[in-house]
């Protein structure tokens, strides 16, 4: 990808997309795979290339809180949350609509799902129109690799592999998201990631 440039590399990432395929793409943590996430076809795809237990629910991403109205239910307690929020390195638990399928959830009326702050990832959610999968571009278990290199070489004897690997360079070294439960009667910081917790618990004041 030329950072300069990214336009082919998005419309290449989408092409992938379009036809129900897995694409390794830079995030605003890590690097990502990315799937069409109301594509049962697609995301079980995901699963296959990460080894992935079906017990473990995915992660989501979409563009907007607006997106994730139509993907979730918001409470109006949860909406000055969300605004605060995102866009953010906060993944959220939300009670999740139908148009969700059960293979993201893994049979769960929740869904974790966050709007990325990566102006890469909103042009390429803007121009494709589905929210993607959101999970680390790794094998289950292993750690997530920053460089490209090592992401290749770890898929390499893989008999599942991502469709299109996007090389944007080696990542700044970060954590994964941190993982916020809003479903309850009290907020809940389920993993600590990339966002300072005590910075989010003053958020969670409000």
């Amino acid at each position: 990808m030329n950072l300069q440039n990214p336009r082919p590399a998005v419309s290449a990432a989408i092409e992938v997309l379009e036809d129900g395929g897995v694409v390794v793409f830079p995030t605003d943590t890590l690097y990502g795979l990315l799937a069409n996430a109301l594509d049962p076809r697609a995301v079980e795809k995901v699963f296959a290339i990460k080894s992935r237990s079906h017990s473990k629910p995915l992660p989501i991403i979409a563009r907007n809180l607006m997106w994730i109205e139509e993907l979730a239910y918001i409470t109006p307690r949860q909406r000055p949350i969300l605004e605060k929020i995102w866009p953010g390195t906060i993944t959220t638990v939300l009670h999740r609509k139908r148009i969700i399928p059960d293979i993201i959830t893994a049979g769960n009326l929740t869904v974790a799902i966050r709007v990325p702050d990566s102006p890469l990832l909103d042009e390429l959610l803007a121009k494709y129109g589905y929210p993607l999968t959101a999970t680390s571009a790794s094998i289950s278990g292993e750690h997530s690799p920053q460089r490209i290199e090592n992401i290749i070489s770890m898929f390499r004897d893989s008999p599942m592999k991502p469709d299109l690997v996007i090389d944007a360079g080696t990542l700044a070294p970060s954590e994964p998201s941190t993982l916020l439960d809003l479903t309850g009667s009290h907020p809940k910081i389920l993993r600590v990631g990339a966002t300072n917790p005590q910075q989010l618990m003053e958020l969670l004041k409000m």
